[in-house]
């Protein structure tokens, strides 16, 4: 049995790797990889393993970028901190998960099954309803900030904000009037906390609001070069591997 492994917590993917071989020695580790730009690049130009072990959540974005990217027709096990009620749309499309942390007992169910049901296939349709179950499940988002300001607090509601940026560790608003705040949130946990109809993580430094786009132009090596309202202090780029998702995402 071939395994990939897409799992961004070293010490977790190191686990991951020595509870498959305890539960099969024959078990073969293809790759370990932790971001999505890796994976997708790994499953283009190799041949696809028997099975995959995937993170939700990896260092660049939600894993089910990857499917937009690439055709995956292997069995999937998604390794997730999702509450129940998504955890059950894995299990009813007949795709498994496991809730970390891992238990050896409920992976070797997972393996267990996996053999069983060898054949299975999974489709594009699949993944798109467990994409819009997880989204549905987390409807309720961030509507306003609160902001320490001078000897008390501020707030600034969302329609409000231009876009975020990440500089030297620190995560700023930009308002619409240009104005700037720090704000105590990684840009991972406002990509999670933020509506993804009105806000797209652009790359690692933006997560920008659709209503600040001025102009979307084509760049090099298939690459979109942004021009934001207010004026980004850097230019903005989104990656030819990207690129295909911020248009769908401009276009629904």
């Amino acid at each position: 049995m071939n395994v990939l492994i897409i799992e961004d917590e070293k010490l977790n993917a190191i686990r991951l790797q020595k509870i498959l071989l305890e539960i099969d020695s024959h078990t073969e580790i293809v790759a370990i990889l932790d971001t999505i730009a890796d994976s997708v690049q790994w499953l283009r130009l190799n041949p696809h393993p028997n099975l995959i072990l995937m993170d939700v959540r990896l260092a660049d974005g939600i894993c089910f970028e990857i499917f937009t990217q690439v055709e995956i027709t292997v069995p999937v096990i998604f390794t997730t901190a999702y509450d129940e009620y998504a955890l059950r749309a894995f299990k009813v499309n007949s795709i498994d998960y496991l809730l970390k942390p891992i238990d050896m007992e409920e992976l070797k169910g997972s393996i267990s099954k996996f053999k069983q049901q060898h054949t299975q296939k999974i489709s594009p349709g699949t993944i798109e309803e467990v994409v819009a179950i997880i989204k549905k499940q987390n409807a309720n988002y961030r509507s306003r900030f609160l902001i320490p300001y001078r000897d008390g607090y501020k707030t600034i509601i969302v329609p409000d904000i231009a876009y975020f940026y990440s500089e030297n560790k620190i995560t700023n608003i930009v308002t619409r009037d240009a104005k700037e705040q720090a704000v105590s949130y990684t840009m991972d946990e406002l990509e999670e906390q933020l509506d993804p109809a009105i806000f797209f993580r652009a790359n690692r430094q933006y997560l920008i609001n659709i209503k600040s786009l001025e102009s979307i132009h084509n760049y090099f090596n298939g690459k979109l070069k942004l021009i934001l309202i207010p004026a980004a202090a850097t230019d903005i780029h989104i990656s030819k591997e990207k690129a295909s998702q911020f248009k769908r995402w401009l276009d629904s």
